[in-house]
């Protein structure tokens, strides 16, 4: 299989239509939770415990470009007046929602709006909390690396696809951010090993 995330685009303008002829989407299937393996009585070792999803496999079968393919599995775009309809009800949504909380809390304000350096620094705590950081004391930190490498790979996509619309402050951001994680990729991965791992060419 391929290393390329899947995932499907539901085109919700066909639910909602649905749902005024009374047939409503099929509701989603149960899946299974994935059995744990069994504790073992030997305590493991301390340090940063590696999770893996799922084997990469990429020796095994070529890289497929996603993009075509996605492009075929998209719904049309919805249409300027769509998109403006949908915006406005979703601001008026949102300012409801703020409402409610303040009334629950008046020393809440008014949220500030939603910038760049907003979803830099979301891409930035989201790395951390993958390598481990934010453990409390006398617990062992669950590391995600790939999650890791996903999360710092994705912010270097959007300093490429950004290049030329960025601010200077906001561009010098972006990159001290994606030297910081790099730095700190580095250093973790030079620690994790995988346990129960026989050398090559060793049954």
């Amino acid at each position: 299989m391929s290393d390329t995330p899947k995932f499907e685009v539901i085109d919700r303008r066909k639910i909602k239509a649905e749902e005024e002829k009374g047939q409503g989407p099929e509701p989603a299937q149960p899946v299974a939770e994935e059995q744990q393996p069994a504790s073992t009585a030997k305590e493991p070792a301390p340090g940063p415990r590696l999770v893996v999803n799922e084997p990469r496999r990429a020796a095994e079968e070529p890289a497929v470009t996603a993009e075509p393919a996605l492009a075929e599995e998209l719904p049309p775009a919805p249409t300027a007046e769509e998109s403006r309809q949908q915006k406005a009800a979703y601001e008026a949504s949102a300012e409801r929602i703020e409402d409610l909380i303040r009334a629950q809390n008046p020393a809440v304000g008014p949220q500030p709006p939603v910038g760049f350096e907003h979803l830099v620094q979301q891409f930035y705590l989201s790395a951390l909390l993958q390598m481990g950081a934010g453990t409390q004391d006398g617990q062992r930190a669950r590391v995600d690396i790939m999650g890791a490498r996903a999360t710092i790979d994705l912010l270097a996509v959007l300093g490429e696809k950004t290049k030329g619309n960025l601010t200077p402050t906001e561009e010098r951001m972006l990159q001290t951010v994606l030297f910081e994680l790099r730095m700190a990729f580095l250093e973790l991965s030079s620690m994790v090993t995988v346990p129960n791992v026989p050398p090559q060419g060793q049954a």
